[in-house]
């Protein structure tokens, strides 16, 4: 150890420096933001995204694409998923809206699609918004029956 290398305990010294307190501070006057100028007055905070006044690229790129505002978004449920549940007992007989929330496989106001891959052991009574055609016929090859809401 030498004098060179000697440091202060970490946390044992101010890093920052307090503003416009006084001259004897070294930080009065206009207290480290210059002269003048946007950037020197009380209340300023630049806006995200902007440019120095240069036209901001979210506005030089040209708006595309369209947005369906009657979309409908279903969230899957495979049937894997749901014969992995069968086997751990948190699935019985009947899957409704219901019983995917309280599994959480699904929230409470999504709309379901059981979809097809995997394979199906169980004989299961389903009731939710939709199916593929695979996933019913895979219900229904193992004595399960399917409903729509």
């Amino acid at each position: 150890m030498n004098l060179n290398n000697l440091k202060p305990a970490k946390g044992s010294t101010k890093t920052n420096k307090r503003f416009g307190r006084g001259e004897g501070s070294g930080t009065a006057g206009t207290a480290g933001r210059g002269h003048n100028g946007q950037k020197s007055r009380s209340g300023y905070s630049r806006k995200i995204g902007f440019e120095g006044g240069q036209m901001p690229l979210q506005r030089r790129l040209p708006k595309f694409g369209f947005t369906n505002i009657n979309r409908k978004d279903y969230v899957g449920v495979n049937l894997d998923v749901l014969q992995e549940f069968v086997d751990k007992g948190r699935i019985t007989d009947t899957v409704t809206i219901d019983v995917l929330v309280e599994n959480g496989l699904v929230g409470k106001n999504d709309l379901v699609k059981i979809l097809g891959r995997g394979e199906l052991k169980a004989s299961l009574n389903i009731t939710v918004h939709k199916y593929t055609g695979s996933a019913k016929a895979s219900i229904e090859a193992v004595g399960g029956s399917v409903t729509e809401l």
